[in-house]
């Protein structure tokens, strides 16, 4: 029993990771009905920005925070520099090739500037003198500073999300111009700023979980947000990529089926992957949607 709470955790743990950047991945999708395949990668570099400035002498937090702005600034140019020219009044698939260039290209950017050796993130959260991260009793089992933490950032976001979705003039817009772009600009809505609002917003959220993820392993390279990004869009696709509670609560829930398949079926041990791939090929079969999504009819 003790063994299936602990993989019980440490799958919660690795699911609020996947829940933070699925939720990224959700927010792209909702305002502009595109799918970015470079979010990991987008998250990595901010990763690296992150530890070269905890490695500097900021503290960890700061240095974690003025990444975000970083990434939020980087995302809002990537979307008019790079997204835009090649959306507006252009086929979706020029979109998905410029995304999957930016995977590379972002990939081999941050090898060159930080290197090809494995790096430390310092821990935002209580950690002993060898590094090892602190532990506190609760209901008689032993829980990591680390699973506490991340579900806290989690819980952070989501609040502060439907703060700004659901309760602010802005977020008005940005649910306008996810339901209908051409009837938002009719009314007067910038929907080309807030489709930028989008992908800076989604950039942050990465720049967030690509820290956390970093913070959380012995070391990081630049192989860091692979394996995360197949299981952020195993947890988007199951929840809905137009939901973003599904996002979160499917991140969990592909967090804790990870643990638990590693742990207790042999065969899966070192093709981990078949998890969250054979996640995302049932919900394409049975619900395309999503477990939360919502489906559109349109007048023919």
């Amino acid at each position: 029993m003790d063994l299936f709470i602990s993989q019980l955790l440490n799958g919660i743990g690795n699911g609020v990771v996947y829940a933070s950047v699925a939720l990224a991945l959700v927010l792209i999708f909702r305002t502009t009905g595109l799918l970015n395949f470079a979010q990991g990668e987008m998250a990595l570099f901010s990763t690296y920005i992150s530890w070269k400035l905890a490695s500097s002498g900021l503290p960890v937090v700061a240095a974690i925070l003025l990444s975000m702005v970083i990434a939020f600034v980087a995302g809002a140019i990537i979307e008019r520099v790079l997204i835009r020219p090649v959306e507006v009044g252009r086929s979706p698939l020029n979109v998905v090739i410029v995304t999957l260039g930016m995977f590379l290209a972002i990939n081999s950017f941050a090898q060159l500037f930080f290197g090809t050796d494995p790096q430390t993130m310092p821990k935002p959260w209580p950690s002993d003198a060898s590094g090892n991260d602190e532990r506190i009793n609760f209901l008689g089992q032993s829980i990591s500073w680390a699973v506490i933490a991340l579900a806290l950032v989690l819980t952070a976001e989501c609040v502060l999300l439907f703060l700004l979705l659901q309760k602010t003039r802005l977020g008005l817009k940005i649910r306008a111009v996810a339901s209908n772009p051409d009837s938002s600009r009719l009314v007067g809505i910038n929907a080309g700023a807030i489709l930028m609002l989008g992908w800076a917003l989604s950039a942050a959220i990465g720049a967030l979980a690509g820290s956390l993820v970093a913070a959380r392993s012995t070391g990081f390279d630049a192989s860091l947000m692979a394996t995360v990004l197949v299981y952020a869009f195993a947890a988007a696709a199951l929840g809905g990529f137009d939901s973003p509670l599904g996002a979160v609560i499917s991140g969990l829930v592909v967090g804790v089926a990870d643990a638990l398949t590693t742990q207790y079926v042999d065969a899966l041990n070192g093709i981990e992957l078949v998890v969250p791939l054979g996640l995302i090929l049932i919900v394409l079969l049975v619900r395309p949607t999503g477990l939360f999504g919502r489906q559109t009819v349109e007048r023919v």
